[in-house]
């Protein structure tokens, strides 16, 4: 018997880390571990009270009109500081006139649930959804980007605002080991991301995964088919997480708990690297790496105004570094660390 699009079930996970924490939700898993003690009783249940996102309960159900939850969008950032887990990189290009302005950033993320976690961007400790955290480091790194939430609960399709789009994804969707990702019948969401890479319609900032293996790998008979279905995608980018940003006197290392490249040469040409200090932010994985991508990838796109999706890819890929790195080899860390400074360099692109 042949195996159908419709015979096992896939859930979401997100690729942060809360130490202790093992969390299931519906169809979403979620698998948390942070270097962060569990937080009180008192508190953790203090946390479910709170408040929900102003911006997520636009973007829950099956709504009719899902342009509803797309057009929820996050004002610009009120602290434009650059903070120390950011690279020196951002400054310059804040410096620069460079934040962002005129791209839209949509993170399609969890901003629903009543699973909150504690952590520090430098502007005092919040406790938040995984949602809420990654929108608030991508609006962050690109203060002036248009910032849109999608609640990926909601299963419709995303759409794009006009002019250049960045896609968010710290999230992986997993299943039983052993399909091809066409045998997967996508809901509107997916299929829609799956498209705009393939098309090079939208930058996708896909975080790699935290399971020490290689993109796409297989852990305990599970595999991230989105990962394998934006493999070889135009305008796809998997994320991986240094433990630090790397110089050339003290390099960085990939950190313990983050996917790497692996042996695909489709994947280690789309693949990066950026520090997550989550020494000093209280937050680990490489969910909090995407979002600098899709940050990097706003800032790009408002010098390169005319530049395509695809052409904002190739920027990043393409003036990595690979001399910031321990012991750089293309299947651990693929083109290398994202380098903000060198993808601004040039006049023009192409």
């Amino acid at each position: 018997m042949s195996r159908s699009r419709q015979d096992f079930a896939i859930g979401r996970r997100s690729s942060c880390l809360i130490r202790g924490r093992n969390m299931s939700r519906n169809r979403w898993k979620f698998a948390f571990a942070t270097a962060l003690a569990l937080l009180p009783a008192s508190m953790a249940a203090a946390q479910e009270t709170l408040a929900p996102d102003p911006l997520g309960a636009l973007c829950v159900g099956d709504q009719s009109n899902a342009s509803i939850c797309l057009s929820a969008t996050l004002p610009t950032a009120t602290t434009q500081a650059v903070q120390s887990w950011m690279s020196p990189d951002v400054g310059a290009a804040w410096a620069a006139g460079y934040k962002g302005k005129g791209v839209t950033i949509t993170i399609v993320d969890d901003f629903s649930s009543t699973s909150r976690f504690s952590g520090n961007f430098g502007i005092g400790v919040q406790y938040q959804r995984h949602g809420e955290w990654t929108r608030q480091e991508a609006s962050m790194i690109a203060p002036l980007a248009t910032i849109r939430s999608k609640d990926f609960s909601t299963s419709s399709s995303v759409a794009l605002a006009p002019g250049l789009n960045v896609l968010n994804l710290s999230y992986g969707m997993y299943a039983r080991a052993g399909y091809s990702p066409t045998q997967i019948g996508w809901a509107p969401e997916e299929a829609s991301i799956i498209s705009y890479a393939t098309k090079g319609s939208a930058v996708v900032s896909k975080a790699a995964g935290n399971d020490s293996i290689a993109v796409g790998g297989i852990k305990n008979g599970q595999q991230d088919y989105l990962d394998l279905a934006l493999v070889g995608k135009a305008s796809a980018i998997f994320v991986g997480a240094l433990s630090t940003n790397g110089t050339t006197s003290n390099k960085a290392q990939l950190a313990s708990y983050s996917n790497y490249a692996g042996s695909n040469p489709l994947v280690q040409s789309h693949f990066l690297v950026v520090g997550v200090a989550g020494n000093k932010t209280g937050l680990y994985g490489t969910s909090f790496a995407a979002p600098i991508i899709s940050g990097y990838a706003a800032i790009v796109g408002s010098k390169f105004t005319t530049a395509t999706p695809t052409q904002i890819t190739n920027q990043l890929l393409n003036t990595a570094r690979t001399d910031t790195l321990v012991n750089y080899s293309a299947s651990v860390y693929g083109k290398g660390e994202a380098s903000l400074s060198r993808a601004l360099a040039p006049l023009t692109i192409k």
